[in-house]
């Protein structure tokens, strides 16, 4: 009997694809909406992102965990619905132009959704109606609900980027902490038994489209497409 090939057995998932969130700190939120004035307990490491982790206990006596703002530190404030300042979160109604966000709902009520890696924000353009014009970094504009919330600043560990890695050991266990295979090969110069592409004479990865309803590890290449090839000039 054969095996599944590494792609099939990455989407059928197991013990060594799985990445091994039982090791993370948990997951980020806001608190429903209202105004709230959280104090910062600690600021730690969280193996399954980018960016560190704030724990936020109200004057309830509640604790969420909320990305950490740069240059947010242990014994600060944080409010909901309070000023537009560093941390902070706060309604896009109540934010001026120009203004750096991170965590932002989708809708509102959602949790922070987007903008969550270290370093990176997105920026308030302008106002129309109950619509908010937001700027993200890949340069495109989204008009939001002007209910939604975000977090003041910039998510900290920004120049996490700009360390080498310097030994391929320290990537090794970085990609391993959430489940990742590294290092990986080109599927074209795999075997037949390790992927789809494998087992050729030459290197040029194969044109070929997959069902929509293939099995897990089998969609690779182009999936469902309605066409292939070059487009022919006119």
């Amino acid at each position: 009997m054969g095996k599944r090939i590494i792609p099939r057995a990455r989407g059928k998932g197991g013990p060594r694809y799985v990445a091994p969130s039982h090791r993370y700190a948990g997951e980020v939120s806001y608190l429903p909406f209202g105004n709230f004035t959280g104090k910062v307990l600690d600021i730690v490491h969280d193996p399954g992102r980018s960016a560190p982790v704030a724990i936020i206990k109200t004057n309830e006596g509640k604790k969420i965990l909320q990305i950490a703002a740069e240059g947010l530190q242990v014994g600060d404030f944080v409010q909901y619905g309070g000023q537009p300042f560093r941390g902070n979160v706060v309604e896009l109604s109540q934010i001026s132009e120009g203004t750096k966000v991170f965590g932002i709902e989708t809708h509102p009520g959602s949790g922070p959704r987007l903008c969550r890696s270290s370093g990176t924000f997105a920026t308030v353009l302008g106002k129309s109606g109950n619509k908010v014009s937001v700027q993200f970094p890949s340069g495109k504009v989204v008009e939001l609900d002007d209910n939604c919330r975000v977090t003041i600043g910039i998510p900290a560990a920004g120049g996490r980027i700009d360390k080498p890695w310097a030994k391929a050991g320290k990537r090794w266990h970085a990609m391993h902490t959430r489940g990742k295979i590294f290092p990986r090969s080109a599927g074209v110069i795999m075997t037949p038994a390790d992927h789809p592409y494998g087992g050729k004479s030459h290197r040029p990865r194969p044109s070929r489209t997959v069902s929509r309803n293939a099995p897990p590890g089998q969609k690779i290449g182009s999936i469902a497409a309605r066409r292939v090839g070059k487009r022919k000039g006119k």
